[in-house]
């Protein structure tokens, strides 16, 4: 379903077929898995719950659902076919929140809810649940005779996250919109318990996101008690370079272990960046740099650039290679900035507006010339290519501050906000 499209009821998606882009069916949907939010936020929907031929239930998160229509849902074609798990904070649609005796706020009647809806969040891609289909009445056997009305969210009672507490799931609602790393700082200071429990409730995507933040020590100790096949699917989440460098800290069986739990082509990225000196191009690079055949499109180049899940430093360029598109590719040619994208008419082909006056990186390039490379020519992203001419990733700016500041520096940054905060409430600006 795109953005701002009407509106579905999750009774009209029990048991629809999943397709992958190829338009070949791998399952059914059996349930819809949202988390609760504090007050009477509506709830964000996470994912589907989908049974396979096999009959196996795996987790399919919304961020690979790329429509829901006409009776059907069709995915990105990438699934993780590990059995389906709920967590703490979880909630299936289906399975927990329809037949529910709830209350009107306005009027404090008790009603029944027969259905919900949920609807993509505009130029996002984030779903929520936002109206509920309830009957008046009491239940039982005369409910039907009841009148049935649709209401927003916030017009029930009973289903909202109380504002106190203690659990993982109140925590994770009161901090759902910090961004990555000020939710890496808010772990930093729990205490190995409470850090685990937050830990362990993070969905995998966005757990992958504050590992990336948090000081080593920390996500060592997060990784090992996550249970291992958890563990392989957060690493998948991480970006390469990250995975490699969180996995390079391991003992030598340990991290062997997670690549084989690891999706094949996830480990392979992994296993070729470790084999890189860590404060070399090859070792900072990304292997998932934006890439385009030279006959694609100015068009092409923007809508993957637009891509939300992309950093904007990985944003600010296309690279543009011979096939194959993947990591290594064929001949690398030259890249095109982003700045030219918005200059030049959307049929140009990238192949005719190519920057190939800058020598790339080579991986065996040390940390000082690298750093070097991006001051001289004021880059945020450049690309790393062997011998025989093929891309093998992009460094970008913000991998070459994180290894050239101190090592503790993310300890340090979270000691001067404490002192900030020390300071500011002393002088009555707290």
């Amino acid at each position: 379903m795109a953005a701002g499209a009407p509106r579905v009821f999750v009774s009209h998606l029990s048991g629809i077929p999943v397709f992958d882009p190829n338009g070949d069916q791998v399952g059914r949907v059996r349930d819809l898995v949202a988390m609760l939010r504090v007050g009477r936020k509506p709830p964000r929907l996470l994912g589907l719950v989908v049974e396979l031929a096999t009959r196996r239930r795996i987790f399919l998160p919304m961020t690979r659902v790329t429509g829901v229509e006409s009776g059907q849902v069709i995915t990105t074609g990438v699934l993780n076919v590990r059995r389906f798990e709920q967590r703490p904070t979880e909630r299936l649609v289906l399975g927990e929140m329809l037949d529910r005796r709830v209350h009107l706020v306005e009027t404090g009647e008790e009603v029944t809810v027969l259905d919900v809806a949920v609807q993509q969040l505009p130029a996002r891609r984030d779903w929520e649940i936002d109206r509920v289909f309830v009957r008046k009445g009491k239940g039982g056997t005369f409910r039907r005779k009841g009148e049935t009305l649709t209401v927003d969210w916030s017009a029930v009672d009973g289903f909202s996250l109380e504002e106190h507490g203690q659990g993982a799931e109140n925590l994770l609602a009161t901090f759902e919109q910090l961004r990555p790393a000020d939710l890496a700082n808010v772990l930093h200071h729990l205490s190995p318990k409470r850090r685990a429990e937050v830990a362990a409730a993070l969905d995998d995507d966005r757990l992958a996101d504050v590992l990336e933040e948090l000081p080593e020590d920390d996500q060592i100790e997060i990784l090992g008690k996550l249970k291992e096949e958890r563990a392989a699917d957060v690493l998948e989440a991480m970006d390469p370079d990250d995975a490699a460098d969180l996995l390079a800290e391991l003992p030598e069986e340990d991290k062997e272990r997670l690549l084989t739990l690891m999706q094949p082509d996830d480990a392979a990225d992994v296993r070729r960046l470790m084999a890189y000196e860590e404060r070399t191009a090859g070792g900072l690079m990304t292997t998932e740099p934006i890439v385009l055949r030279p006959d694609a499109t100015v068009a092409d180049a923007l809508a993957r650039v637009r891509k939300e899940d992309l950093s904007p430093a990985l944003a600010a360029q296309v690279y543009v290679c011979r096939p194959p598109d993947e990591t290594p590719t064929g001949k690398y040619l030259g890249t095109v900035h982003f700045q030219r994208l918005l200059r030049d008419p959307p049929y140009t082909l990238v192949g005719s507006i190519l920057d190939d006056d800058l020598q790339p990186l080579a991986p065996g390039a040390t940390l000082p010339t690298v750093a070097g490379f991006f001051a001289a020519y004021d880059m945020v992203a450049a690309p790393v290519v062997d011998e025989g001419g093929a891309l093998l990733g992009a460094v970008t700016v913000d991998d070459v501050l994180d290894h050239m500041l101190p090592e503790d520096w993310r300890e340090t940054e979270f000691h001067l906000e404490e002192e900030a905060e020390e300071e500011g409430a002393g002088d009555g600006r707290g």
